[in-house]
């Protein structure tokens, strides 16, 4: 075996290892464990307990029923919890891919759900292994605020149709289904639904302010299910759930219909990655002596979550950015008490699968609305709109797409918002300025020294801040302007930014003046813009390698014994004056 061989074999099992310990279980994992058990176990079934109706209310609103949502939360939130990168995220259903899967399960049909979560499990775990995790940390604060409250208003109008026990009109925007929906209503008999809706709305809201410590959601669910048991009310109800889980398969798509399907699994892989993230985020600023997420290892994790979601006939899933903010409330400190949630949900499925089906459709819209109103942050709102028109600009425009269009489109067009705003800022930051020259033997400006040698007709300007290509033009029209001198002098020294663009507005200035007969002097040209200048040719523009100076005083001087030189001569101007070096 040649030693280049060799080296490669051992470079692929160090990178082979390296993976390992980035992506796998690790017994470091539950360090801990022995300490915190009793703290994670009532986390644990805290969060079960909340996640119930949520899971639920999700596998309805999804249209793939309440069976999906609660075989997602189980089986994805335990593949989550052991494989992903965040000690204290919890994973399931959520309002926010519910909203993704509703037009794909208009356009493709429920039983495309399974292998769209399949497809889009795998792009996540590409995603990790490849090191994507830590992208989010450029996603901006208005983007991700305005995604939220986007999310908020959406999962509101979704519940329009459960609340009213009317069949959901054609469409696959919330908004017009809402309105369509509506506008179809039979209000007598919506009525026993609205009753539910608001007797779970009051009991969520009022039963926090007595004690916080009772699970809102679950017992206002218990509550109204045993109401409309007693007084008999003709509501929907969920229907018969599986007394276990089911067996897990792989689904047989045809190449065509994967083709079809890509589309939809990137999307739902976008929103994967990006919710699942931002969630461990949240769960790191709340919990100080937890380890940090360890976001690509969490994108891997998020991927097999979603796989054997798909597996077992769910739905994709993402970390919860609610329930892991109940884990982190409720004391937990190890995945432990993510896991337990899981196996909490899965002896639901065993045991209560029964009493479960009974569970109104309108009590679950109930649970929803109030999830959705706890969205709309509308104190963040403000303070965004208040803190300047390109936060509030990113914020609206993040905020209208999201209900308009998609989640993920929302996300790209915030981000790009964004930046086509910072570059117009750092733009603006920038500027090319005519200074006065320093008097001979001094670094001093003054404008004394400056009226007393514009008869030299020398030209001292300095390029501040950034020069690239959202702003070259502007510069390039400025300096085109020049006239009436023999020399002119470009300061360098303050250009924080310099891409191809800029180096190529400043060559054709250089260029343009030197055919104007001006003679283009350029100092302090930092050593990280070299390579950018030279390639693009600034500096073979000038008409000698000398006219490059790292020193004022020295190009000022310069430029002066030009000027002594070519006193008398008539000033330099159109395309056939000359000019000496």
């Amino acid at each position: 075996m040649s030693t280049g061989e060799l080296m490669g074999r051992v470079d692929w099992r160090a990178t082979r290892a390296s993976l390992a310990r980035r992506t796998l279980p690790r017994r470091s994992d539950y360090a801990g464990l022995r300490r915190y058990w009793r703290a994670d176990a009532v986390a644990g079934l805290t969060v079960a307990i909340v996640a119930l109706p949520l899971a639920l209310g999700f596998g309805v609103t999804s249209g793939l029923g309440a069976t999906a949502g609660l075989v997602t939360a189980v089986v994805a939130g335990a593949v989550a919890a052991v494989f992903g990168g965040s000690h204290l995220q919890v994973s399931g259903p959520t309002g926010a891919m519910t909203v993704v899967l509703i037009p794909i399960v208009a356009r493709h049909g429920p039983e495309s759900v399974a292998a769209v979560a399949i497809m889009a499990g795998v792009l996540v775990i590409v995603g990790g292994l490849v090191g994507l995790g830590r992208l989010v940390a450029y996603i901006p604060w208005p983007v991700v605020e305005g995604f939220t409250f986007g999310i908020g208003v959406v999962i509101a109008l979704q519940q329009v149709p459960l609340a009213l026990d009317t069949p959901k009109a054609a469409g696959e925007n919330a908004g017009l289904v809402a309105l369509r929906t509506l506008g179809t209503v039979a209000w007598a008999d919506a009525l026993p639904a609205l009753l539910v809706v608001a007797l779970v709305v009051a009991t969520m809201t009022l039963l926090p302010r007595v004690n916080r410590a009772v699970p809102a959601s679950l017992v206002a669910v218990v509550v109204a299910t045993v109401l409309v048991e007693l007084t008999s009310t003709d509501v929907d109800r969920i229907g018969v759930l599986p007394s276990s889980l089911p067996a897990p398969s792989v689904p047989l798509v045809s190449l065509e219909t994967t083709s079809a399907l890509f589309s939809a699994a990137f999307a739902v892989a976008m929103l994967a990655a990006l919710e699942s993230l931002l969630s461990a985020r949240v769960a790191d600023g709340m919990a100080d002596d937890v380890p940090r997420t360890q976001p690509n290892r969490e994108l891997v994790g998020q991927g097999l979550a979603n796989v054997a979601a798909g597996m077992f006939g769910g739905m994709p899933a993402t970390g919860a950015i609610a329930r892991t903010a109940v884990n982190v409330r409720a004391g937990a400190r190890t995945r432990t008490a993510a896991l337990l949630h899981a196996v909490v949900l899965a002896a639901i499925v065993y045991l209560a699968a029964p009493w479960v089906g009974r569970i109104p459709l309108s009590a679950l819209a109930g649970v929803l609305l109030v999830t959705a109103a706890r969205m709309v942050d509308l104190p963040t709102a403000r303070a965004i709109c208040r803190s300047g028109t390109s936060g509030a600009v990113v914020f609206l425009t993040t905020l209208g797409v999201t209900v308009v269009f998609d989640l993920v489109l929302a996300v790209e067009v915030g981000v790009a918002v964004t930046a086509v705003l910072a570059l117009r800022a750092v733009a603006r930051a920038s500027g090319l300025h005519r200074e006065p020259l320093p008097e001979p033997g001094t670094e001093a400006v003054g404008t004394d020294a400056e009226r007393a040698l514009l008869h030299e007709h020398i030209a001292l300007y300095r390029i501040d801040g950034a020069l690239f290509f959202a702003d070259a033009r502007r510069f390039l029209d400025e300096l085109a302007r020049v006239a009436d001198v023999r020399v002119v002098v470009l300061r360098l020294s303050a250009i924080r930014v310099l891409d191809t663009s800029g180096a190529n507005a400043l060559a054709e200035v250089v260029a343009d003046l030197q055919r104007r007969g001006i003679v283009v002097l350029l100092k302090g040209l930092r050593p990280e813009h070299r390579r950018v200048v030279e390639s693009v040719g600034v500096l073979a523009e000038l008409q000698h390698h000398r006219h490059l100076f790292t020193d004022l005083d020295e190009a000022v001087e310069h430029a002066r014994d030009h000027v002594r030189r070519s006193r008398g001569a008539p000033l330099p101007e159109g395309r056939d004056a000359t000019t000496s070096a």
